[in-house]
């Protein structure tokens, strides 16, 4: 969302409502400054939108412990859940304002050999971390955060206060400020194409078979597609009930649509490890266990950490016993 002066917010508004209100009568009403307010939080290129505040380097680190670096490492160099955050960069690329490496060749990068402006990082930090409680950072918090990620990357020293009043001033520092540059397709139609491909305008090849880009395990995840299309139009519905019945798939579809509205699907997957185990790799190991249904049970209600590494699962005390029961035996299943 774009930040207006109080004046032009004021003018589009006036000019918005009566609009809607012809067009849609009797349908929503306008939002509220506070609703609007709400929404309204990002901080641009040239800072406008930053609010006031301030966070040392010193303080920034607890919360780095505390709420980022189960996720991001100790030091923001962790590759075990997010790609590494600081790294790559040095003291030549912050003089430059351009990361050497980014130009002569492919290697792997992290988040400040990449980002151009500080403000991405402080509007980033405040409305999407930590991870498993966004928004959930006071404004001081923010800049403490960013503060010790830009002393990891040698951008400031430790004994570093940031604010709104010198971000500018940091920003003149950021290794890859001059790593942004719009000559190119997608900010101008006359410019340099990203890519190389020769449309396809004629004779182009059609296939009749239906085809489908899941894995074989997942097609069924939602029931069966042949039975949820219409009967008439281009699209068809493929057969993904895999020779499972009605019912059957009915209950996958069920139980897989309660871990996705329960918020499990976040940091877990299937057949693969995400934040956490696959759940066919829970069911793997402990199939064989005695009343390990109700251990898992526990589990998942209490939340814990160490049987799957140092990344702790949050408690879920808002589902019911009946539904964390079958949340578990679904998982022992192999989610199947």
């Amino acid at each position: 969302m774009s930040r207006f002066s109080n004046a032009a917010a004021a003018f589009a508004l006036a000019l918005a409502i009566p609009f809607a209100a012809q067009s849609f009568p009797g349908i929503g009403r306008a939002a509220t400054p506070a609703e609007i307010a709400a929404w309204d939080i990002d901080v641009r290129p040239d800072f406008k939108g930053l609010p006031r505040g301030s966070g040392s380097v010193a303080k920034g680190e607890p919360l780095w412990e505390a709420k980022c670096a189960s996720c991001h490492g100790t030091f923001a160099e962790s590759n075990e859940v997010f790609a590494p955050l600081v790294g790559g960069t040095t003291k030549a690329d912050i003089e430059a304002g351009r990361v050497k490496t980014l130009v002569t060749g492919d290697v792997a990068r992290t988040t400040f050999m990449k980002v151009a402006t500080l403000s991405t990082l402080w509007d980033y930090i405040n409305r999407a971390m930590p991870w498993n409680a966004p928004k959930s950072l006071s404004t001081d918090e923010v800049y403490s955060v960013l503060a010790y990620l830009l002393n990891l990357a040698d951008i400031v020293p430790a004994d570093f206060v940031l604010s709104n009043e010198n971000m500018v001033e940091v920003q003149k520092r950021l290794p890859n400020r001059h790593g942004m540059q719009r000559e190119h397709g997608l900010w101008d139609v006359k410019g340099k194409p990203d890519v190389r491909n020769v449309a396809c305008m004629r004779n182009c090849p059609v296939s009749a078979v239906v085809a489908s880009a899941l894995p074989e395990h997942a097609k069924g995840a939602h029931g069966n597609l042949s039975e949820q299309n219409r009967p008439v139009g281009p699209s068809r519905g493929i057969d993904t009930s895999a020779g499972k019945a009605p019912a059957q798939v009915a209950a996958v579809s069920a139980s897989l649509a309660l871990a996705q509205a329960r918020g499990c699907m976040a940091c877990h997957a299937v057949d693969k490890r995400v934040v956490g185990p696959g759940f066919a790799e829970i069911a793997a190991k402990y199939k064989a266990e005695a009343g390990i249904e109700a251990k898992l049970a526990a589990k998942v209600k209490a939340g814990g950490v160490g049987a799957w590494g140092a990344i702790p699962m949050p408690p879920n005390a808002s589902l019911t016993d009946d539904e964390v029961q079958g949340l578990v035996r679904w998982v022992l299943s192999g989610a199947r």
